[in-house]
């Protein structure tokens, strides 16, 4: 009887860790298809081929600073405090933008899609409002 006691406590101990090893493995599989979708997506813009539009904003007067829009791959750097914009303008040719971040001023980045559009080329649009600043005097 001590014999069958054993048996059935060593069976039970087998069975509950192998049901404890199958729930571990399977934790690990809890990709959705939103994120993969999402890291396809990042993966193709980060490789230039979808069209992305950046904007910077004065959080502060609520004004766009400047808008780039163009094949290009981002990277936020948090310990600079910049966002790393690398468009590519010809076929194997780069260019690098560093935009400064600070508590007043933050980013929005658009995927606009592929586009039929020359590939290889990006527009960027300042606003003239916040680099032009003019007071207007009454003389009289």
């Amino acid at each position: 009887m001590k014999t069958q006691l054993k048996n059935k406590k060593k069976v039970l101990a087998i069975i509950l860790a192998m049901t404890l090893l199958v729930t571990v493995l399977f934790s690990g599989c809890n990709d959705t298809e939103a994120s993969r979708v999402s890291y396809n997506l990042s993966q193709e813009a980060d490789n230039f081929n979808v069209m992305r539009q950046v904007t910077v904003i004065n959080c502060i007067q609520g004004d766009t600073i400047f808008q780039m829009t163009g094949r290009m791959s981002i990277k936020a750097d948090t310990d600079d405090h910049q966002l790393e914009v690398t468009v590519e303008t010809a076929a194997g040719v780069y260019q690098k933008k560093i935009i400064g971040l600070s508590d007043n001023v933050t980013y929005l980045v658009d995927d606009l899609g592929p586009m039929t559009v020359d590939q290889y080329s990006y527009s960027l649009n300042y606003n003239p409002k916040m680099w032009l600043p003019v007071k207007f005097k009454n003389v009289d």
